[in-house]
C-alpha cells in the first residue's frame, strides 16, 4: 500500500511548473511550480512499480505496496513520486518544454477535500510530482499534451457561451516583483487563508548537475500578497533553506529545512514566520508527519530509513525504529486507537522480514512494540486509513490481502475465488465501505472496481474494465472519479471493445450508465449523438495541483457542479476536446469551451472563473455567476503574462487568487494578486436563493432518500460570505430494486436476480455457527451501504436469522502461516487448520506433527491464531489434521522439511583422473545432520546442473586439461557452494611423499597452509630436477604427520604421441625419484627450519632399528629388505612401458574428509584385471609397482581428525 504526499485537507502545498521549478504550498510543502520561460535541463526520474497500495499524495515506497486514495475523495492518480531535490518538470509543455506538476495536497483546488476530512496526511515533500491535470490520464506512448490544441475562436480567449458586452472590465489587482531572485528556478508557498493575510515564499536555486540547492531566499507578506518583505537576515544570510512546513493544527507554527549538503539544521518559528529559532540534526530529514490532533508531534524520516518522533516541534527527537518502509508510518486514529501517540509502522526487524508493529512515541523500545499482524508482511503494503487497516501477504505467489476494521483482529479479503488479483488499489474508505480497483490475472490496462460490506471483507464487483494508465513517475492512474456534495456518484471510463466510454452511477456502482451528450453546441446548432453509439466522454483525472483545476472538478461547497474536459463522440478522445458544465449533478451537460481551460469555484460557488490554458501570455480571464451560462471577459494583468499557475485562496468563501508568471523570458517572478470582492455588487438575502431536487434521470430517490438543496439563484451576482451555511432537506424513500446489490458469491444475471457464482456454495457462510445457533443467512442481496431507503423490498431482501444446520467437516486444509513447507530446526513452526464447512465450535481438532508429538482441541476457537511447534531434530515430517464430529470427519496431510542451516561444504575431489573413466566425487557438509538436502552439480562449462539428493555423484570427464567442479548444496533458505578444479588426462603416475619430522610442528591442518606447502614443494622439485611446472602437481594431504602426493603428468602437448610420451614420462619419474631419494629436494620453511622431502617408504616401521632386544624386529626387517631388492631387481630387469602407475599409501591416523588421491569406485582395494592390458607380463609388472596399500573410498571415509558439529536442538 503506497501513500502519496501526505498533506491535511485543510493545508495545501503545491507545485507549479516553468522548466525551472517553483513549489509551493499552502500549510505543507509539496507541490512546484516551474518556470515556463526558462531553460533548464529537465531530470529524469524512475518510475515506481506498483502494487497493492494506498493513494495518499506524498512520496511512494521503493517498489511497490498497497495503494489506496486517502482522504476519501477518490483520486485517478495512484501514487505521487519519490522526493527527489528540485521536482521535475514535465506535465504541460510551455514554450521550452516547461511543464506543470504537483505532489501537493488540493485542498483549495477545484474538487479538493473539503475541511470536514479529518486525516492525518503526510506533510512532505514537493521534490517529485505528479501530472497536475494536464497529463490527462494519457499513456506515456501517446505522450503529454505538449503546448495547447489549436486554438479555435478568438486567438487569444476562445470561444466562450454567449459573452456578455465588449467593454473590457477590469479586475482589481497588483503586481509585487520578487526582486534579486531571477536566477531562483524552485519556490515553495504558504498560504494560510482562512482569516490570515500572511503568504510565505520560499525561493531557491536548484543545481541539478550539483543535486543540491546553492541559494534560497525566504519572503514574507502580511497583506495577502500585496507586499513581500524579504527575510533572509532572520534566518541567516548564509543559510541554505531548502523545505518549508506548516502545522495543520496551527498555522502559526512554521518549519524550515536547510539543504542537507550544506548543514542538518531546522528553523522554527511560532509566530507565522516574523522570527525564527536554530536547531541542529543528527540526522537527515526526508519527510515529515504531523499528528492530525497535537500541534507539536511529529514524526520525522530520515534517509537512512531511521524514524524519530518529536514532541516539542521539533526542538528534541528520539529515534523510534531503523528500517521502517518509505512512507509507511502513521499516528494513531481518534476513537480508534487507545492512545493518542501510538503509531504505526512497517519495518524489518531482527528476523529479517518486513512485520508491522506499534508502539507509542515515548516507549517504543524493542520490548514495548507489539504486532497486531503475528506474520511477515510484504514490504510496502502497510495502509492505516479511517477504520481499516490493509496488508498484504504473498504466499506461493498469489498475493492475500488482510483487512482490520475498527483495530479487529485481521480477516483476509474475500474476493470472487477466480478474480486472482495481481494489483489492488485502495480507493476509498469513506462511509464505512472500501471501494477498491483490482486488476485480475487476465488484465493489462484495465482494472475491476469491487466494492465492500462494511467490515471490508466481503468485495463484490461494481464495474469491470475501467481504464488505467501509467504516469510519468511509473504510478497508476485509473480514471475514476468520486463526485463531491452528493455521496454515491461516480464517473468511470470503461473500456468497451478497445474503446474508452465515460460511465455514471448514482448508487455507489449497482448501476451505470452512459453520459447524455448536449442537445446544442456553443453556436446553438443541435448535436446529433444517439446513445449508446454516441454519448459525452470526459477525462477524469482530479488534479493534484491547486495551481490548475484539473481535468475535472466539484466541490462539495456547490454540490451538483461539475466541470469537465473532455468530447462528443463514440469514444473518449485526447485531441478534439472542450469543457462541459453539469448543474444537476451529471444528469445534464452544457459545452462552455471549445479549448482547454482552467475553472476555479469562487464564493461556495456562486462564481466561476476560467484562464485559458496556453503557451502564450495572457492577461484576461472569463467570469460567470451563472453556472457557465454566460461568461464576462476581465483583465486582471497591464502587460500580458506567461502564466505558470493561479493559487486560490484556500478558504471556502474564496475571493482571492494569486496569478504567478513572468513578463518575458529573463523576467523575475511576478506575482498577482486578484482580488474579486469588488465583482459582488452585494451580499445575499432569502430572494437570491432556489431550491434544487437532486435526481436520477428523473427519477427522486437516489442513494435511499429524496434531497433538496438551496443554493444561489444563477445570475444573482451577491456574495454568501464566510457565514453562510449550507441547507439541505432529506427523506427516507421506499426500497427499491436499486437499492440493494448483490451479496458476496452472487452474480447479477440479465432478469436483474442475484444468482449464486458457479464456485460458490451459500451454506459456507454457516460454517462458524454451532447447533444450536442462528445465523444470519444471504438472500444473495444487501443493502448499498449508506443507502437509506426503508420499508419496501427491505424485508424480502434482508439476511434471515436461521438455525445453524450440523455439518460434517469437509474441505480440511493445513498450511504453514508463511505459506512455506520448510523450516529450521528448533525454531517455532506455527500450522493454520482451515475447514470450508462443518461446525467450527463443535469438531474437535488433532493434529500429529510426524514427531512423535500430537495436540488434540475440543474446537477451533484455539487454534484461529495458529499451533506452533518445535522440531527438535532435522528430516521430513508428514504433518497430519484430522477433523471430527458427530456428523463425520475429515483429513489433511503436510509434508514439511525440518532442516538445520548448513554452514560449510567441502568438495571432496581426485586432483588428477583419467579420460573416459569414472570419477568419484563427494560433497561434504557442516554440521553434518542437515536434514534433507539438495545438491545441484556443475561440471565443466555446463549452463544446466545435475540435481541429486545424494551427496556424491560419479561423473565421466571427455576433455583433457583442468575440468572445474561446483557444488551447491541447499536447505530451506540456505545454498552454499564450493568449487574445484581436476586434472583430467589419458595417463599419469602418481607417488606419496613423506617429509622431515620439523614440518609437523609448523603445520597448523588447514587448507591453505596445504595449498601453499603444496606450491611450495612443487616449485622445489621443478628447481631441483628442472622439470616444466605444468608435469607436476602436489597435493598435500589433511592430518599428521603431514604427507602428500605427487602427480607427475605428461606434457600437454604429447597426447597424441603416447608410445614415446610414455616413454619421456618414464624418464621424468626416473628423475624425480632419483632426486627424491637422494635427499636432494628441500626447502625453507622459516628462517633456520629446513624441510626435507622423501619418497614415502612401503611400510610405515623403520627399516632399521638400532636397539637392543629386538633381534626378531631386525630379521623381519632384513628380510623385507631383501624382498624389496629382489622386487626392484625384477622391475628394473623385466620392467615394460606401463601406461600410468597409481600410488597409494594406507594412513594410519585420522584425516580430515578433504582431499583424496587417484580415482575408483570399489569400495575395497582395487582390483585390475587382465582386460585391462594387453598381456599378462605388463599386468605383472604394473601389479609389482604399483603399492597400492588402500583405496580411494578408505581415505575419503576415514574419520575426521575434527568432530564434524551437529545441529544443536533448541
Amino acid at each position: 500500500m503506497e501513500k502519496g504526499t501526505n498533506c491535511f485537507p485543510t493545508c495545501h502545498t503545491v507545485f507549479l511548473a516553468w522548466t525551472w521549478l517553483l513549489l509551493l504550498s499552502w500549510c505543507c510543502t509539496g507541490a512546484e511550480v516551474t518556470c515556463r520561460s526558462c531553460s533548464s535541463p529537465s531530470p529524469s526520474w524512475p518510475s515506481s512499480s506498483p502494487r497493492l497500495r494506498q493513494e495518499q499524495r506524498q512520496p511512494p515506497p521503493p517498489p511497490g505496496g498497497l495503494r489506496s486514495w486517502a482522504g476519501g475523495r477518490t483520486r485517478s492518480s495512484a501514487a505521487a513520486a519519490e522526493p527527489l531535490p528540485g521536482g521535475e518538470p514535465g506535465g504541460r509543455t510551455g514554450p521550452r518544454g516547461a511543464a506543470l506538476r504537483s505532489a501537493g495536497a488540493g485542498g483549495g483546488a477545484p474538487g479538493g477535500r473539503g475541511p470536514a476530512a479529518a486525516r492525518s496526511r503526510r506533510s512532505s515533500e514537493g521534490r517529485r510530482a505528479l501530472p497536475a491535470g494536464g497529463g490527462r490520464g494519457v499513456p506515456a506512448a501517446e505522450g503529454q499534451r505538449g503546448g495547447r490544441a489549436q486554438p479555435r475562436g478568438p486567438p487569444e480567449e476562445g470561444r466562450a457561451a454567449r459573452l456578455r458586452g465588449a467593454e473590457e472590465l477590469r479586475l482589481s489587482s497588483t503586481t509585487f516583483a520578487l526582486g534579486g531572485d531571477a536566477a531562483h528556478n524552485q519556490a515553495m508557498v504558504h498560504w494560510s487563508g482562512h482569516n490570515s493575510s500572511v503568504i510565505l515564499i520560499l525561493t531557491k536555486l536548484y543545481d541539478f548537475n550539483l543535486g543540491s540547492v546553492t541559494e534560497s531566499s525566504l519572503w514574507r507578506s502580511t497583506d495577502y500578497g500585496t507586499t513581500y518583505e524579504k527575510l533572509n537576515d532572520k534566518v541567516g544570510l548564509k543559510t541554505v533553506l531548502s523545505y518549508l512546513y506548516v502545522s495543520p493544527t496551527n498555522k502559526r507554527k512554521i518549519m524550515l529545512l536547510s539543504d542537507p549538503e550544506i548543514e542538518s539544521s531546522i528553523l522554527i518559528s511560532s509566530d507565522e514566520g516574523a522570527t525564527y529559532q536554530k536547531y541542529r540534526l543528527n540526522f537527515y530529514i526526508q519527510s515529515l508527519l504531523f499528528h492530525p490532533k497535537q500541534e507539536e508531534w511529529i514524526l520525522a524520516y530520515s534517509l537512512d530509513q531511521k524514524l524519530y518522533s518529536s514532541m516539542d516541534f521539533g526542538r528534541k527527537w528520539q529515534l523510534m525504529h531503523e528500517q521502517v518502509t518509505p512512507n509507511r508510518f502513521y499516528w494513531s486514529v481518534t476513537g480508534l486507537d487507545k492512545e493518542p501517540d501510538l503509531v504505526h509502522m512497517e519495518a524489518r526487524t531482527a528476523d529479517g522480514h518486513t512485520h508491522y508493529l506499534t508502539c507509542r512515541i515515548q516507549e517504543c523500545l524493542e520490548t514495548k512494540r507489539s504486532g497486531p499482524f503475528s506474520r511477515s508482511i510484504d514490504i510496502s503494503s502497510l495502509v492505516v486509513q479511517d477504520e481499516y487497516i490493509f496488508i498484504q501477504v504473498t504466499t506461493g505467489g498469489r498475493a492475500n490481502y488482510y483487512v482490520s476494521y475498527r483495530r479487529e483482529p485481521f480477516a483476509q479479503i474475500k474476493l470472487p475465488k477466480y478474480s486472482l488479483p495481481k494489483d489492488m488499489h485502495i480507493i476509498s474508505t469513506d462511509e464505512n465501505q472500501v471501494f477498491a480497483a483490482v486488476q485480475e490475472w487476465n488484465q493489462n490496462d484495465t482494472y475491476n472496481l469491487y466494492i465492500s460490506d462494511t467490515r471490508g471483507v466481503y468485495f463484490t464487483l461494481a464495474l469491470e474494465n475501467v481504464k488505467s494508465s501509467r504516469g510519468l513517475e511509473g504510478n497508476i492512474i485509473i480514471d475514476l472519479y468520486e463526485v463531491a456534495g452528493i455521496k454515491g456518484i461516480f464517473l468511470a471510463n470503461r473500456k468497451i471493445d478497445d474503446r474508452i466510454k465515460t460511465f455514471i452511477t448514482y448508487n455507489k456502482g449497482r448501476d451505470w450508465r452512459l453520459l447524455q451528450a448536449p442537445d446544442t453546441d456553443l453556436r446553438g446548432d443541435p448535436v446529433v449523438c444517439q446513445l449508446p453509439f454516441c454519448s459525452l466522454h470526459l477525462h477524469l483525472q482530479l488534479s493534484e495541483n491547486p495551481y490548475t483545476s484539473g481535468s475535472i472538478s466539484s466541490k462539495e461547497t456547490a454540490p451538483g457542479l461539475l466541470v469537465a474536459t473532455g468530447n462528443i463522440g463514440s469514444e473518449l478522445s485526447y485531441t478534439d476536446v472542450g469543457v462541459f458544465i453539469s448543474s444537476d449533478g451529471g444528469n445534464s451537460w452544457r459545452q462552455i469551451f471549445e479549448e482547454e481551460y482552467n475553472v476555479w469555484f469562487l464564493d461556495w460557488g456562486g462564481a466561476l472563473v476560467a484562464m485559458k490554458h496556453t503557451s502564450v501570455p495572457i492577461r484576461h480571464m472569463w467570469v460567470s455567476f451563472d453556472e457557465g451560462r454566460s461568461w464576462s471577459k476581465y483583465s486582471f494583468t497591464s502587460t500580458p503574462l506567461f502564466v505558470d499557475g493561479s493559487l486560490v485562496d484556500p478558504g471556502i468563501e474564496t475571493q482571492i487568487m494569486t496569478v504567478f508568471g513572468h513578463f518575458s523570458l529573463r523576467s523575475e517572478w511576478q506575482l498577482v494578486k486578484v482580488d474579486y470582492k469588488s465583482i459582488f455588487s452585494r451580499r445575499c438575502n432569502k430572494d437570491d436563493y432556489q431550491t434544487w431536487h437532486l435526481h436520477n434521470q428523473g427519477e427522486p430517490c437516489v442513494m435511499g432518500e429524496r434531497k433538496i438543496y438551496k443554493k444561489r439563484k444563477p445570475g444573482a451576482q451577491c456574495s454568501l460570505g464566510r457565514d453562510y451555511s449550507q441547507s439541505v432537506v432529506s427523506e427516507p424513500c421506499v426500497c427499491g430494486q436499486g437499492d440493494f446489490e448483490c451479496d458476496y458469491g452472487y452474480e447479477r444475471h440479465s432478469n436483474n436476480q442475484c444468482v449464486p457464482a458457479f464456485w460458490f456454495s451459500p451454506s459456507s457462510l454457516s460454517k462458524d455457527c454451532s447447533i444450536g445457533q442462528s445465523y444470519l443467512n444471504s438472500t444473495g442481496y444487501r443493502r448499498i451501504v449508506s443507502n437509506n431507503c426503508t420499508d419496501g423490498l427491505r424485508e424480502r431482501y434482508m439476511a434471515k436469522m436461521e438455525k445453524c444446520p450440523g455439518k460434517a467437516p469437509r474441505g480440511l486444509h493445513i498450511l504453514t502461516t508463511d505459506g512455506k513447507l520448510v523450516t529450521e530446526q528448533g525454531h517455532n513452526a506455527t500450522f493454520i487448520i482451515l475447514m470450508e464447512e462443518g461446525d467450527l465450535q463443535r469438531t474437535n481438532i488433532q493434529l500429529d506433527f510426524g514427531d512423535g508429538i500430537a495436540v488434540s482441541y475440543a474446537n477451533f476457537s484455539p487454534v484461529e491464531d495458529g499451533i506452533r511447534h518445535v522440531y527438535k531434530s532435522a528430516g521430513i515430517f508428514q504433518v497430519t489434521a484430522y477433523a471430527e464430529n458427530s456428523l463425520g470427519s475429515d483429513t489433511a496431510v503436510l509434508f514439511l522439511h525440518v532442516v538445520c542451516p548448513v554452514e560449510h561444504v567441502h568438495l571432496s575431489v581426485p586432483f588428477v583422473a583419467i579420460r573416459n573413466k569414472d570419477v568419484n566425487i563427494t560433497a561434504v557438509v557442516w554440521p553434518s545432520q542437515a536434514g534433507t538436502l539438495t545438491y545441484f552439480w556443475w561440471f565443466g562449462n555446463s549452463t544446466k546442473p545435475l540435481i541429486t539428493l545424494e551427496s556424491s555423484i560419479s561423473y565421466v570427464f571427455t576433455v583433457e586439461g583442468m575440468n572445474t567442479v561446483t557444488v551447491q548444496v541447499a536447505a530451506g533458505n540456505t545454498l552454499i557452494q564450493d568449487t574445484k578444479e581436476i586434472a583430467v588426462h589419458e595417463y599419469f603416475q602418481s607417488q606419496l611423499l613423506s617429509f622431515s619430522p620439523n614440518l609437523d610442528y609448523h603445520n597448523p591442518d588447514i587448507p591453505e597452509w596445504r595449498q601453499d606447502i603444496g606450491k611450495v614443494i612443487k616449485r622445489a622439485l621443478a628447481q631441483v630436477t628442472g622439470i616444466p611446472d605444468e608435469q607436476i602437481l602436489v597435493a598435500v594431504f589433511p592430518g599428521l604427520p603431514t604427507s602428500a602426493e605427487l602427480f607427475i603428468l605428461p606434457h600437454k602437448n604429447t597426447t597424441e604421441r603416447r608410445k614415446s610420451s610414455e616413454a619421456d614420462l618414464e624418464q621424468v619419474v626416473e628423475i624425480l625419484f632419483n632426486a627424491l631419494n637422494q635427499n636432494l629436494v628441500q626447502f625453507e620453511l622459516k628462517p633456520g627450519v629446513e624441510v626435507i622431502v622423501y619418497v614415502t617408504q612401503l611400510t610405515l616401521a623403520p627399516l632399521v632399528d638400532s636397539s637392543t632386544g629386538h633381534s626378531s624386529s631386525a630379521m623381519l626387517m632384513l628380510l623385507s629388505v631383501v624382498f624389496v631388492g629382489l622386487a626392484v631387481f625384477l622391475i628394473y630387469k623385466f620392467k615394460r612401458k606401463i601406461p600410468w602407475i597409481n600410488i597409494y599409501a594406507q594412513v594410519q591416523h585420522d584425516k580430515e574428509q578433504e582431499m583424496i588421491g587417484s580415482v575408483s569406485q570399489s569400495e575395497n582395494a582395487p582390483k585390475i584385471t587382465l582386460s585391462e592390458f594387453t598381456d599378462p607380463e605388463e599386468l605383472m609388472d604394473k601389479e609389482l609397482d604399483t603399492r597400492v596399500m588402500g583405496s580411494i573410498s578408505t581415505i575419503a571415509n576415514s574419520e575426521s581428525t575434527k568432530e564434524i558439529p551437529n545441529c544443536t536442538s533448541v
